[in-house]
């Protein structure tokens, strides 16, 4: 007589229900919130919801253990140790996102963005001299910066060998660690030498930037560049193509996406660098588009100037910086969004 047993899933045997990391979450938020009101008084949500998660981790891991095995918990254990580290970066950008909208969005008007700080004490007064001044001084950079730096990315992975790609590729790591108002001080000293001391303008800022803005763009295009396949360069040599056209129709249309995705993570990189404006382009109230003449605003300048520097009301002039610090942030998720775009667009194409 055959007896039948009942044989269990051991990839499904053993699970907790779906709603326990709910209802243990909700179970330990409330305990700590009674210890908070209890021991801790007077109430703090921060101190409750911190005990929560305290408690929570190790309840957590007694219930999964008790049911599910060693294994899985501490599988559950990691999962949730990663996933409060994620929700702990994040929780300052937040907040530094609340902020800025909160307090910018009452500036964000058509006068902000069409009107100068010429003749402007107290209310009133926009940014407008700033956001040209950066759209400038930024638009200078990136077209000293990108030439050179994908040029020196493809001498290093192409052509460069021995002593001499050794030493750009250190320098190139020199210079992205680099202080950026030291980039700032060498801009001011090099316009000193070649146009007399004192010289602060637009291009002297442009300098500084694209000293902070080389090494990225060279970084990101190089390891762009070592991920092309070797197929396709022995392909083309296979036809008889030489190097140098090798490189210009196989292996940077193949990286083009993630070389412009590259590129435009620079630019914000550095369009809110303050410190080498500071020195290297200086301070206006004033519109200037001539970036060889005289100092030149710029957004981060503008924001600092407006908080350290207000006048008697001071209310008017946090408010010129919190707008001016949204538009930054702003700018900045613009570019990333493009940056996304153009790698999505130019991407390389797989399949049929």
């Amino acid at each position: 007589m055959t007896t039948l047993t009942t044989r269990t899933n051991p990839l499904t045997a053993g699970q907790l229900p779906r709603f326990t990391l709910v209802a243990t979450m909700a179970g330990c938020l409330i305990a700590g919130g009674v210890i908070d009101s209890i021991a801790l008084a007077p109430f703090d949500l921060g101190t409750t919801v911190f005990l929560g998660l305290v408690l929570f981790l190790p309840v957590m891991y007694i219930l999964s253990r008790g049911v599910e095995g060693r294994r899985a918990a501490a599988n559950r254990t990691a999962t949730h140790l990663i996933t409060g580290a994620f929700l702990l970066t994040l929780l300052p950008l937040v907040s530094l996102l609340w902020e800025t909208l909160s307090n910018g969005v009452e500036r964000f008007d058509v006068q902000f963005f069409t009107s100068s700080m010429r003749n402007v004490i107290g209310e009133g007064g926009g940014a407008v001299h700033a956001i040209y001044g950066t759209l400038i001084v930024t638009g200078i950079a990136t077209i000293v910066s990108v030439p050179i730096g994908l040029m020196c990315a493809i001498y290093l992975v192409e052509y460069g060998r021995g002593a001499l790609a050794r030493s750009i590729t250190f320098f190139v790591d020199v210079m992205t660690g680099i202080p950026s108002i030291v980039a700032g001080l060498f801009a001011y000293a090099l316009m000193a030498i070649l146009f007399g001391p004192g010289t602060i303008n637009g291009l002297a800022g442009s300098i500084a930037l694209s000293v902070l803005m080389i090494p990225i763009v060279v970084r990101a295009t190089e390891e762009l560049l070592k991920v092309v396949p070797n197929e396709l360069r022995e392909a083309s040599y296979a036809l008889g193509v030489p190097k140098w056209r090798t490189i210009i129709a196989v292996v940077l249309p193949t990286a083009l996406s993630g070389i412009v995705s590259g590129v435009i993570l620079a630019i914000a990189r550095i369009i809110g660098e303050t410190a080498p404006l500071m020195i290297a382009a200086g301070f206006t109230n004033s519109v200037n588009t001539n970036p060889t003449a005289n100092p030149m605003m710029t957004l981060p300048v503008f924001v600092y100037d407006q908080y350290a520097h207000p006048g008697i009301d001071r209310s008017f002039y946090n408010e010129r910086a919190w707008t001016g610090a949204l538009t930054l942030i702003l700018i900045v998720m613009a570019l990333n969004l493009l940056g996304r775009l153009i790698a999505k667009r130019f991407a390389p194409k797989t399949g049929r």
